[in-house]
């Protein structure tokens, strides 16, 4: 069998492993997925995620990836909602378009399921970085 035919048959068998029906993916293993996703979106300050998030992050000194991700999953789709913080000054529309793109892709890359709708929410708008130029400039 040559090389060609070889990585041929290991690309379908991997293929029928996600095709099949017995297997379970998490909907922390997504919000995980879709968390990494947005993480490397520009113009993203951080995450809003609830109070028990915050405090379970705090304690165990881990960034928690899935933090301000909800996903609803049927047996071969997905909805997933967003909420996130912008840094002042990036244009909305845009991050969220790169959020929804990146997400959608990671997901169904990932997981072999269909993502059908990604929804984001700009839960607030991070100032620190105009506080920080108002400073620097009183010091000049």
């Amino acid at each position: 069998m040559s090389e060609e035919n070889l990585i041929e048959n290991q690309e379908q068998e991997q293929v029928e492993v996600v095709e099949n029906e017995g297997i379970q993916i998490s909907n922390d293993v997504i919000s995980v997925i879709a968390g990494v996703a947005v993480s490397e979106v520009e113009g993203v300050s951080g995450m809003a995620g609830g109070f028990a998030g915050g405090i379970t992050e705090v304690l165990s000194g881990k960034k928690n990836l899935s933090k301000g991700i909800k996903v609803e999953k049927d047996e071969k789709s997905v909805k997933i909602d967003v909420n996130i913080i912008v840094e002042y000054g990036t244009r909305i529309p845009d991050v969220a378009f790169e959020i929804q793109n990146r997400v959608k892709t990671s997901v169904e890359n990932m997981t072999g399921l269909k993502v059908e709708e990604v929804n984001v929410h700009v839960q607030g708008v991070n100032t620190d970085i105009v506080k920080e130029e108002k400073t620097e400039n009183e010091e000049e």
